[in-house]
C-alpha cells in the first residue's frame, strides 16, 4: 500500500496564518518604499533638467516643491535636501527615516537615502 502524501488542514492553516502575516507586513512597508523611489526619479529629473546645472538653491528647492506637490510626497520637504554640484552635474540628496507602527508597540523603522546620482 502507498502511504497518502499531501497537506494537512493543520499545516494549511499554519502555512496560511505566515503567509496573510507577511502579506500584512508587506501592506504597511510597501508605500514607504513607494515614496522612496518616487523622491529618487523627481531628484534624477530635476538634476538632469539642463537648466539646473547652473541654478541657485532656491530654484532647486521650487523645483522639488512643484513635483513633490503633484506626487504627494511627504516624507522630504525642500530645506532637508542636500544639493552640491560635481563638475558640471548637480547631485541632489537627502536622508530621512520612516517610523512605521506594525501592531501594538511594535514599529519598523526604515532609513533611506535617495539621491540623484544612483
Amino acid at each position: 500500500m502507498r502511504r497518502q502524501t499531501g497537506l494537512s488542514l493543520s499545516g494549511f492553516l499554519l502555512w496560511a496564518v505566515v503567509l496573510v502575516f507577511a502579506a500584512l507586513l508587506g501592506f504597511k512597508i510597501a508605500p514607504a518604499y513607494f515614496e522612496y523611489l518616487t523622491i529618487q526619479k523627481q531628484f534624477k529629473a530635476i538634476a538632469s533638467e539642463p537648466s539646473m546645472s547652473s541654478a541657485q538653491r532656491p530654484a532647486i528647492e521650487r523645483a522639488f516643491s512643484n513635483r513633490s506637490t503633484i506626487d504627494n510626497i511627504k516624507s522630504v520637504t525642500p530645506q532637508d535636501l542636500e544639493i552640491v554640484k560635481e563638475g558640471n552635474q548637480v547631485v541632489i540628496r537627502a536622508a530621512y527615516s520612516v517610523r512605521i507602527p506594525l501592531f501594538a508597540n511594535i514599529s519598523a523603522c526604515i532609513d533611506f537615502n535617495p539621491s540623484s546620482e544612483k
